[in-house]
């Protein structure tokens, strides 16, 4: 397509434009959500999301859901009976 992916300052230069306890709204929070979206589903965690906007795990969290981001499951160990094989 003809989107140009942004350069590490310009990525800077939105961080800084959305500070924390800033409100996010119209335009620039399309533009987040749909950054969010793209980075959390290349692989990128909630948590790396949530640093590197420096805005709250929860913020991110609500953003991906409202963009209706599939969240993935925790990892990790899990309790109970293993799933059955197919």
């Amino acid at each position: 397509m003809g989107i140009p992916e942004r350069t590490s300052h310009e990525e800077a230069r939105v961080a800084e434009t959305l500070k924390k306890g800033s409100r996010v709204t119209g335009a620039a929070r399309d533009k987040l959500a749909a950054d969010l979206k793209k980075k959390y589903d290349s692989g990128a965690s909630i948590r790396a999301l949530a640093e590197e906007t420096g805005r709250s795990y929860g913020f991110v969290h609500r953003m991906l859901s409202e963009s209706g981001v599939a969240l993935r499951g925790r990892g990790g160990a899990t309790r109970g009976k293993k799933a059955a094989a197919s």
